[in-house]
């Protein structure tokens, strides 16, 4: 059945409430856990699902996130896998203008997409989400329930419905109601889980919505038919309009996903990975989350006290204190320097001996964190440089304050990409 399924990535639009971690990049490109970018999570789950007929559509700040996949994902002649990215394109049939919404990504590219002539189906996903499905269990699912559409669907608490695309079901899963991130308390009580559909939420209390994953599986002949209109966005309008014309059904996943949209989402999911037994397990032998190869040494770590944190290859740390920290590829932090509840993104190259001393020649901070620093709550964005004996935190700073290279957003402190930061800097 997978050889019949093609994958779409959806590769995100302006990513603003990410922002400044999408000041230059976009947010499938967003560096996650010290080693991968979050795009690496759909296209991984797509290849240990067997689904490795897949096009990323992208569209804002493409260069690392084209770089990372076509330097990364090498597909051999034999198994007729591969990885396809769908630019944004000015055509003579598609229009001037930039993609609108999802639907009218996935509209401007079907002449794009390989086609079969039997019966095939359409996975289409986000590049920003952090979660673990064999999409083989989804599609067998679509076909044996003899859906049209099938959206993946997660039980969320009540608080977090305004946010996400709500649905209501029957007793047999199939989506009678949809409702795009509603406002409406009232709309809202009455697509609260009631009854013996409680049991899809455990023992967990509360009140608990079904929300949209965002993760939807498509007929071939139903895509083709929905993509013949105007409409623009999936959630808002594409499933809305196919209710009480096409069987939707709901497929009920209760494992770990976090819909990585703003900047205090990003940084509570990298900062759970340093737990003891994380939800999200990096670790599973049969769930191989795959990246960009490098080949870099080891971690070197002198007189290190480490307390749940991860460090990711390349790193040398000289004498530092670390407590629920993620530390990034390439990671240098000089002695007496204290972290807690930091992610360090890393940077992308080593500096030599020459670059090192030129910098001190022009009083350039090297690369990484210097001596003595103290930093809380904070993400340290790849290639930033922050000299010696610096105090860094959000704390007594308003939401959105800005002062370059720093911000604060969501309480978290943010140290720019390529940002530098003076020896003795204290805010």
């Amino acid at each position: 059945m997978a050889g019949n399924v093609i994958s779409i990535i959806m590769g995100g639009g302006r990513g603003t409430r990410l922002y400044p971690l999408t000041k230059s990049r976009c947010k499938p490109a967003v560096p996650l856990a010290g080693k991968y970018r979050l795009v690496d999570i759909p296209i991984s789950n797509c290849i240990n699902s067997g689904c490795n007929k897949i096009y990323v559509l992208s569209q804002f700040n493409t260069a690392s996130l084209h770089r990372h996949i076509l330097q990364t994902y090498k597909f051999d002649a034999f198994g007729k896998g591969f990885i396809d990215i769908l630019a944004a394109e000015q055509t003579d049939h598609g229009g001037n203008d930039w993609y609108q919404g999802t639907a009218d990504a996935v509209r401007k590219n079907m002449h794009h997409f390989e086609r079969h002539d039997g019966v095939s189906y359409y996975l289409i996903l986000s590049g920003d989400q952090l979660y673990q499905m064999d999409f083989e269990k989804l599609i067998d699912y679509h076909v044996a329930s003899g859906a049209d559409v099938t959206i993946a669907a997660k039980p969320m608490p009540r608080k977090e419905a305004p946010g996400l695309g709500i649905m209501r079901i029957n007793d047999n899963l199939e989506i009678t109601e949809f409702c795009e991130k509603p406002k409406d308390e009232e709309i809202i009580d009455s697509l609260v889980l009631k009854g013996d559909l409680r049991n899809y939420v455990g023992e967990t209390k509360g009140e608990y919505c079904l929300a949209s994953m965002g993760i939807y599986v498509f007929s071939q002949k139903v895509l083709d038919e929905a993509m013949s209109g105007e409409e623009m966005d999936f959630g808002k309008e594409i499933i809305p309009g196919l209710l009480g014309k096409k069987k939707l059904m709901a497929y009920i996943f209760n494992g770990y996903w976090e819909d990585i949209g703003t900047v205090g989402a990003f940084f509570e999911a990298n900062l759970a990975l340093t737990d003891k037994l994380p939800q999200f397990d990096f670790y599973r032998p049969d769930k191989t989350i795959f990246t960009h190869s490098r080949y870099l040494p080891g971690t070197k770590l002198y007189g290190c006290t480490i307390d749940s944190s991860n460090i990711a290859d390349g790193s040398v740390l000289n004498e530092v204190n670390l407590k629920r920290c993620m530390i990034g590829l390439r990671s240098t932090i000089g002695n007496g320097s204290h972290l807690e509840n930091v992610v360090m993104m890393g940077a992308d190259m080593f500096e030599t001996v020459e670059k090192k001393a030129e910098n001190k020649r022009t009083g350039l901070p090297n690369l990484g964190i210097g001596k003595n620093c103290r930093i809380r709550n904070a993400i340290i964005d790849k290639n930033a440089r922050i000299g010696d004996d610096c105090d860094l935190s959000p704390d007594g700073k308003p939401d959105k304050w800005e002062c370059d290279p720093f911000y604060v957003r969501d309480g978290i402190l943010i140290v720019t990409k390529n940002g530098v930061v003076p020896s003795g800097t204290k805010i």
